[in-house]
């Protein structure tokens, strides 16, 4: 599990919570006040039908998956994929044999297509034409995931807005048709356009808690995976060229912070 992203759900929820909670103490519904069934409709579905029509279903669809991997985290570290290369580096000394034999130990999917490639006698050229590419589409295929939550950090405020208008509307058409007094109308004036302001509120709400932070998170998960990756293919091509294991972790280091260099055993 990401903590991180899950304490931070929380502690911005909860301050949220508490702000609310303390201006709605002399309200007549307290809290509830800032509840509204009607502005969460207008807001919530305008924003997935306008989604739905801005993407293809399958990426408005995935929105569950995309969620539940924002909140997973990612328990790879690149430190020991680069300890993996180093082992593997010293079996392809000793022969494509050897390391064929070694691929059935291999834990991550791309460095295992990566040895593959060796052991299936590619070129050099054709092994990183190969494993680029595949990156590149990959991250095409995140980025357009990260994109839909951005789209709906954008549309959110708009249906808020939308909402805020609906109930203005409702609130200046039932003045103009009201034979109240005027304290009654003012009552009801206010409390029309408290119900009017809380689409705008939710509208800000889901856009700058929810989605714009998931997209975010999910665009530095790619960032993160393309630097993965690209040391990966780094150390694939050392393999293929057999340079020495003591090399292959000293130029795959630059892609790791100083503190998380992989050190000589």
């Amino acid at each position: 599990m990401d903590f991180a992203t899950i304490i931070g759900f929380l502690l911005g929820l909860g301050l949220i919570g508490y702000a609310i909670i303390e201006v709605s103490l002399d309200l007549p519904h307290g809290a509830m006040s800032f509840v509204d069934l009607k502005s969460l409709m207008i807001v919530l579905g305008g924003t997935i039908a306008a989604t739905a029509v801005a993407f293809p279903v399958k990426e408005v669809l995935s929105l569950y998956t995309n969620l539940g991997a924002v909140f997973k985290g990612d328990k790879h570290k690149d430190s020991e994929t680069l300890k993996e290369l180093v082992e593997l580096a010293a079996v392809a000394r000793k022969g494509t044999s050897d390391l064929e034999k070694a691929t059935d130990g291999v834990r991550n999917f791309f460095l295992k297509d990566g040895v593959q490639l060796i052991v299936d006698g590619h070129s050099e050229e054709d092994i990183r034409n190969i494993m680029e590419t595949r990156v590149v589409n990959r991250q095409l295929r995140e980025d357009a995931q990260a994109n839909v939550f951005k789209t709906m950090g954008s549309l959110s405020p708009a249906f808020g807005m939308v909402g805020t208008l609906v109930g203005l509307v409702a609130m200046l058409l039932g003045m103009g048709a009201s034979d109240t007094e005027a304290d009654q109308m003012a009552a009801q004036l206010g409390s029309s356009m408290g119900v009017a302001l809380i689409t705008t509120f939710y509208g800000a709400l889901f856009a700058n808690m929810i989605f714009i932070p998931i997209a975010a998170k999910l665009r530095s998960q790619i960032e993160k995976r393309n630097i993965t990756q690209n040391m990966i293919i780094d150390g694939i091509i050392m393999l293929k060229i057999k340079k020495h294991p003591m090399l292959v972790r000293e130029f795959l280091n630059s892609y790791l912070s100083p503190r998380d260099w992989v050190r000589e055993d």
